[in-house]
């Protein structure tokens, strides 16, 4: 595969509050091809302050995130579960051209990284709290499962698929919004994702 052969449509921009855009300082760094060594993309490498615009949008819309109901936010997994099924052939082409997996195993990874969309999409509607007694006997203790803030997610360059969605899943069903930031040697599986989810 040549770099004509990456999937139409995969971002090489940072993702932001809905919005595709470049560091602020225009820095980048290229996404290479370890079969070959061939440059695949040039994708911004994000400043302090690109981080801290993303914190504070994900902190702005966190609140209107956890109050959707479970069912609601089950529904938007179980859709994001479809969506990567249906694009599966490219996030595998591009895990390929960017991590050097054998196609098999690529193809292997993105039904893996999907089924964790399924998994918490039924797990979102489950959330639920839990008295019990303390081991002493003389109190009893109160487990309530609630978000708890943006989710800041870092992910290694091994597993680009698996190991994002593995992560935002369980954040994204819990009612937290979600920042992250994929390995800088594997970044395009993470973009097309988001774009898929978008």
């Amino acid at each position: 595969m040549h770099v004509s052969e990456l999937p139409k449509g995969v971002p090489t921009q940072m993702l932001i509050g809905g919005s595709w855009v470049n560091a602020r300082d225009g820095a980048t760094t290229e996404v290479i091809d370890p079969a070959t060594t061939e440059m695949l993309a040039s994708v911004p490498l994000a400043t302090e302050a690109d981080a801290m615009e993303a914190v504070t949008v994900a902190y702005e819309v966190q609140p209107s995130w956890e109050r959707r109901a479970p069912r609601e936010r089950a529904e938007i997994l179980r859709k994001s579960y479809e969506l990567m099924v249906e694009r599966s052939e490219d996030i595998a082409r591009v895990i390929v051209l960017e991590n050097g997996k054998a196609l098999p195993d690529a193809r292997g990874e993105v039904a893996y990284a999907a089924e964790f969309f399924r998994w918490y999409a039924e797990e979102a509607v489950r959330q639920s709290g839990l008295i019990q007694r303390a081991p002493s006997g003389s109190n009893q203790i109160l487990v309530l499962r609630q978000a708890i803030g943006v989710a800041v997610l870092v992910t290694p360059w091994n597993f680009p698929a698996a190991m994002a969605t593995r992560k935002i899943a369980p954040a994204l069903a819990a009612g937290c919004s979600v920042i992250l930031k994929p390995a800088t040697d594997t970044p395009l599986t993470a973009l097309l994702i988001a774009k898929i989810l978008m």
